[in-house]
C-alpha cells in the first residue's frame, strides 16, 4: 500500500504522460528506463504543485523509495525533488539510503544529484565519516559508488579536502569506464575554479585519461 503521497504523484504524472515524447526521452537514455514522456520543465512544475498540495512529508524516506520502485525514470526524479526539500534533515542515518538509491536504477541523471546534494550533505556534517564511507565505496568496485567518493565534494570549494580527493582520481585514473574518466574530469574541473593551479600541477604530474584531462583543463588558460 502506497502514500497518499505517492498515489497523488501517480495521478498527477499519469494525467501528463505523452507517449509521443516518452520515446525520445528513452532513446536519449540509452533506453534503461521506462518514461512517461514528462519534459523537465513541466515535471519541475507537477512537483511544485505536489509539494503545495501534500506539503513535505514526515515520512519521505518510505516516499523516496516508493517512487523509486516505480518503472517510469520521472518518479525517480521526483524522489530525488524529495531528497532536496529534506536536505536540512539528512544525517549520517541516511547513509544507507543514499547507498541503496546509488546502487539502483543507477545512471548519471540520478547519481550525481545524490553525490553532489546527498551524500555532500550528509559527510559535510559528519566529517568523522568522511573517511569509513568513502573508502568503503572505493573498495566496493561498484563504479557509482566509486563515481560518489569522486564527487561528493563537488560544491565543497576551498573546505575540499585535496588530498583526499587526488587520492581517489589516482586510484581510479587507470579506469576505463566512460563515467569514472568523467567524474575525474568533473572534480577536478570544479575544483580548479578554487585552486587552478594545484589542479594543472596534478595534471602535468599524473597519467590520466585524455577525456579527464580534457574536462579537467576545460576552463584554464
Amino acid at each position: 500500500m502506497s502514500s497518499t503521497f505517492t498515489d497523488a504523484a501517480r495521478q498527477a504524472f499519469q494525467a501528463r504522460a505523452d507517449q509521443a515524447l516518452a520515446g525520445p526521452m528513452e532513446k536519449y537514455m540509452k533506453n534503461l528506463f521506462p518514461f512517461l514522456g514528462i519534459k523537465s520543465p513541466l515535471r519541475k512544475e507537477l512537483s511544485k504543485q505536489l509539494f503545495r498540495e501534500q506539503g513535505i512529508p514526515d515520512n519521505w524516506e518510505e516516499i523516496v523509495r516508493e517512487l523509486w520502485v516505480l518503472p517510469e525514470r520521472e518518479y525517480q526524479y521526483l524522489a530525488l525533488d524529495v531528497v532536496a526539500k529534506v536536505k536540512k534533515r539528512l544525517t549520517e542515518q541516511h547513509l544507507p539510503l543514499l547507498e541503496e538509491l546509488v546502487t539502483t536504477k543507477s545512471w548519471w541523471d540520478t547519481v550525481d544529484f545524490l553525490a553532489s546534494h546527498m551524500a555532500g550533505t550528509i559527510l559535510w556534517r559528519s566529517p568523522e565519516l568522511v573517511g569509513p564511507s568513502t573508502s568503503a565505496w572505493m573498495e566496493s568496485h561498484n563504479m557509482w559508488l566509486q563515481r560518489t567518493a569522486i564527487l561528493f565534494q563537488l560544491l565543497y570549494k576551498q573546505e575540499t579536502d585535496q588530498e583526499l580527493l587526488f587520492t581517489y582520481i589516482r586510484a581510479c585514473a587507470a579506469s576505463k569506464e566512460f563515467f569514472i574518466q568523467k567524474a575525474i574530469g568533473w572534480s577536478l574541473r570544479e575544483y580548479a575554479k578554487t585552486n587552478p593551479e594545484a589542479v594543472r600541477d596534478f595534471v602535468d604530474k599524473t597519467p590520466l585519461a585524455s577525456l579527464s584531462k580534457r574536462e579537467a583543463l576545460k576552463h584554464l588558460a
